[in-house]
């Protein structure tokens, strides 16, 4: 017997998608990957080492709920160089992964009854974690927007109901960076109605065109009503280590570090060893530098190659890596999910649908694939397109 919230809940089709590739790869076939979320870099040495050392240390026992105490203070002076935002310890938590750390907010601010707002185009999980809280994911559309929430398109979601508004910037799918302005349009409504606003900033290091800004640091006061999310896994490549944070109300974060203290425990004791090295390093500005200039020639490479290609429709992503074509055009009666799906069959090359982040007829292709792949993945979709 499943429950009705098992029953509820969707797979991740970039799951789905990945596990086809990886059969076709045990086959044997030349599989050409460009649906990954993670960069292909190794993680630093550095990074390493430290976790090593813990590890020789003995470092493997339990740390705090919430996150080992010099974690935090690092946490804490990451936001101040980075982001002119100032927390106390017992405003941060630290989590299995940024998702985990999403999913404990989502769970300890909402109950039956409450609405979270969420921008479509959307990270897959959002929906998916607030159905799981027992409220109402309420999809905002800004396909007519550049894919950005605006204030026209906020205003007529809100109601009493109305508890959260999740905003991801820069974005996955889209790659999609907020400005200032744009932040500071939004922030006028979220503090006239007393919302609060979860800000995943996992790709906050990944971005090309602009400065990033944390809408958090916009005032005070808007401050009070944002939780920061945010990571090691996509900056410093450490995907697999599962190591996030979150910031914000002490309320908010110790109710969190308890629902944490019945599921997961604490982050694994070693891993956090890592993550300190990474936010404290010198080295680790420069390794975010290297792959971030990396990212920017692989992006302008695979943005040039589909704007080549008639009938796909594409804008420019400002961060992250990932680039999200509209492909409505060359379906010819497929969607995207049976695109995706024909393509990986037919030519070997491995993308995700536009479905999973409320956006079907569109594509996420990952660049985070060296600059051969991403060619050869390019070659392989002009032909599939042509000949189809």
């Amino acid at each position: 017997m499943l429950s009705r919230l098992a029953q509820n809940i969707a797979g991740s089709s970039t799951l789905e998608i990945a596990a086809k590739a990886k059969q076709l790869k045990a086959e044997g076939k030349d599989v050409i990957s460009l649906s990954a979320g993670e960069p292909d870099f190794d993680t630093p040495q550095f990074i390493k080492d430290a976790c090593i050392q813990a590890l020789l240390d003995g470092k493997t026992k339990y740390t705090p709920t919430s996150g080992e105490i010099e974690l935090k203070k690092a946490i804490i002076q990451k936001f101040e160089k980075d982001n002119n935002l100032s927390y106390e310890a017992n405003e941060i938590i630290v989590s299995c992964g940024a998702k985990h750390s999403i999913f404990n907010i989502i769970l300890c601010a909402v109950e039956e009854g409450d609405e979270v707002i969420i921008p479509a185009p959307y990270w897959v999980s959002y929906p998916e974690m607030v159905k799981a809280a027992g409220a109402k994911p309420v999809i905002a559309d800004t396909f007519s927007t550049n894919m950005k929430l605006t204030p026209e398109i906020l205003l007529p979601l809100i109601n009493k109901s109305t508890k959260i508004l999740i905003l991801n910037s820069p974005s996955n799918p889209t790659g999609g960076v907020y400005s200032l302005e744009e932040l500071k349009a939004l922030a006028k409504i979220i503090l006239k109605h007393n919302i609060t606003v979860i800000s995943d900033e996992i790709y906050e290091h990944l971005t090309y065109d602009s400065d990033f800004v944390s809408i958090a640091s916009i005032s005070d006061e808007l401050k009070k009503k944002t939780v920061v999310v945010n990571g090691v896994s996509k900056a410093y490549s450490m995907t697999g280590w599962r190591i996030g944070y979150a910031a914000g109300n002490s309320d908010l974060i110790s109710a969190a570090s308890r629902l944490q203290s019945h599921s997961t425990s604490n982050p694994t004791s070693f891993a956090q060893y890592g993550a300190i090295a990474a936010l404290s390093s010198p080295l680790g500005k420069n390794a975010i530098k290297e792959m971030a200039e990396k990212f920017k020639t692989r992006r302008d490479y695979i943005y040039k190659r589909i704007c080549s290609i008639p009938g796909v429709q594409c804008r420019k992503p400002s961060g992250a890596f990932y680039i999200f074509p509209d492909i409505r055009e060359v379906l010819r009666g497929k969607t995207s999910m049976e695109f995706a799906k024909d393509i990986l069959e037919k030519e070997y090359l491995a993308i995700v649908p536009g479905e999973g982040f409320g956006a079907p007829g569109y594509i996420r292709f990952s660049y985070a694939a060296s600059l051969s792949d991403i060619e050869t993945g390019m070659d392989r979709l002009e032909r599939y397109i042509r000949s189809s």
